[in-house]
């Protein structure tokens, strides 16, 4: 049971390739090449089953078994199927589409190039990668907006949560050995001649374009995005609403073909073109230089957060008021500086999951012990200075009620939701029109996708 509450929202972090519009081609009784289930309107391509699975792994999750990967792909289509049909489930088909960009320039800003990037994911193209990112949050949204729309009500008691510890107490993963930290990064700041020598070379790139060279040329010689430079600084089709504020004011106050002055953003200083505008779409070209922080700037920084660190030992402030005062990680600024747990919001991390940068700083401090100002990068590997404190340490045990309590209580709560929605599915098999192929079918289902299924073999 518990392999199976795993494997049933698993495809919350699985990514569905093509967005095909195909159903209204499709007979009962029927599937066309390529495809391994239909359920309803939505559709499952063989292709895709291979390909989740490849993005699943590169996300760290555990594929396991053949069909209970396959039920988890048709729970989760079900779940998206009736969710586009629940008028108390809000449209964000807008919102979802803008962030797709911005999502992809994240990822890639996590490999050298967009070649790697998409080598590792396989995909052939930039294109591709987006329209799936876009497809993966669409169902994300839905399958999990449904998900909680049918478990909303759902609730454990003490003794049910004593119960679910005592069935199940040997099969529970052990606690890993974890931490509870707090974090205030500053970034050091760009002096004004620095800034100055950035400008400067920015509007000499400028000049050298109005008097011929190209910009597509100048952006593959001097931007340092790494998601653009091979493109000729080129986005297209950008939504209203998806570039950095100064970015995108700069660019709609364009004329097409129009270069803007220098435009500073958190990333440091663009060159900005207007391509084309179409509406709320718009594709600019852009030239980025880096505010990259120099030795002096660095050292400056490293003076700054020590200042602020020793305002916290003598007790002149607190770590959580610091942080709201004088952090720049948005990410933890307004939550007393804790980290947290990217997957489930946790603030216990495991200590091997941890930055290698952070886990060096805190190795052999105790609990309450604040490290020396260090230097660490973001996502977008821009420079930090950093200060950590221990808040906890957690070693390595056996879970336990009496000192795990709300762990298990999760636990409890979500095989409980699990079960509810294992029902759900249930009830509605009957109702819908499915086809899964003959090689699903001596798959051990729990719930009863075989019954009452046009079952055909893909030519």
């Amino acid at each position: 049971m518990l392999k199976y509450t795993k494997c049933l929202f698993l495809l919350s972090v699985i990514l569905c390739l093509f967005n095909t519009n195909l159903s209204a081609q499709i007979k009962k009784g029927q599937l066309i090449d390529g495809i391994a289930a239909v359920i309803g309107d939505e559709i499952v391509l063989e292709s895709d089953i291979e390909d989740q699975a490849n993005y699943a792994k590169q996300q760290g999750a555990n594929v396991g078994d053949k069909c209970d990967f396959m039920e988890s792909i048709l729970n989760n289509k079900l779940l998206i199927f009736e969710a586009k049909k629940d008028t108390l489930i809000e449209n964000r088909s807008a919102a979802i589409k803008e962030m797709a960009g911005t999502k992809y320039s994240q990822i890639l800003s996590q490999f050298p190039d967009e070649k790697a990037m998409l080598a590792a994911y396989k995909f052939r193209t930039s294109y591709e990668m987006k329209t799936a990112i876009e497809k993966i949050d669409a169902d994300n949204y839905y399958g999990q907006a449904k998900y909680g729309r049918i478990t909303e009500k759902a609730d454990v008691t003490p003794n049910e949560v004593t119960d679910f510890y005592n069935q199940f107490k040997y099969q529970l993963p052990n606690v890993k050995d974890e931490v509870v930290l707090s974090k205030i990064s500053i970034f050091p700041k760009i002096s004004a001649a620095h800034k100055k020598e950035i400008i400067d070379k920015l509007n000499k790139i400028k000049e050298d374009i109005k008097k011929g060279e190209s910009f597509e040329n100048q952006a593959r010689i001097y931007s340092e995005d790494e998601g653009s430079a091979a493109l000729g600084g080129l986005y297209k089709n950008i939504n209203m609403g998806q570039m950095v504020k100064p970015f995108e004011a700069a660019a709609l106050n364009l004329q097409e073909g129009e270069m803007s002055d220098p435009v500073e953003s958190e990333f440091g200083y663009h060159l900005i073109q207007l391509v084309k505008r179409n509406g709320k779409k718009y594709d600019a070209r852009h030239i980025l230089i880096k505010s990259t922080p120099n030795a002096d700037e660095i050292a400056a920084g490293r003076k700054e957060l020590d200042s602020i660190r020793t305002l916290i030992m003598d007790k002149k402030i607190t770590f959580k008021d610091a942080a709201y005062k004088y952090s720049d990680d948005k990410s933890n600024k307004f939550s007393a500086g804790i980290m947290t747990n990217n997957q489930d919001g946790s603030d216990k991390l495991e200590k091997l999951g941890l930055d290698p940068t952070i886990s060096y700083q805190i190795a052999g401090l105790k609990k309450n012990d604040i490290t020396e100002p260090f230097q660490q990068e973001d996502q977008q590997k821009r420079k930090l200075i950093s200060i950590v404190q221990v808040n906890d340490i957690i070693d390595a045990h056996q879970l336990e009620l009496s000192t795990d309590y709300e762990r298990i209580k999760d636990m409890a709560l979500n095989k409980k939701k699990n079960e509810i929605v294992e029902k759900w599915v249930n009830t509605k098999i009957p109702s819908i029109f499915i086809s899964i192929d003959n090689k699903y079918k001596d798959c051990k289902f729990h719930s009863n996708w075989l019954k009452n299924t046009v079952v055909t073999t893909a030519k």
